[in-house]
């Protein structure tokens, strides 16, 4: 329900924010939705939106769900490599 809210966003023309995506990064951790966390955390680069620690910490607890411990390991580099 909340990441169908947050795709309701762009018809609605709220513009989705830091905030809005680190709560769908965590819906998807909840849900157990690596693909889907992955898609957005990349999105906000494409974006242009901040990604941070809160965003960063969502996409790994995300992988970590889904069992995906390499790319959990290239969010915890790329953090590093970006000074998050």
């Amino acid at each position: 329900e909340a990441l169908q809210l947050f795709f309701g966003m762009v018809d609605s023309r709220v513009e989705r924010n830091t905030m809005t995506y680190s709560a769908a990064l965590s819906a998807c951790e909840k849900g157990e939705q690596w693909v889907q966390a992955l898609q957005l955390f990349r999105e906000m680069a494409d974006c242009r939106v901040e990604r941070n620690t809160i965003t960063y910490n969502a996409a790994v607890s995300a992988c970590e769900k889904g069992e995906q411990w390499v790319h959990a390991l290239q969010l915890f580099r790329e953090m590093a490599d970006c000074r998050v």
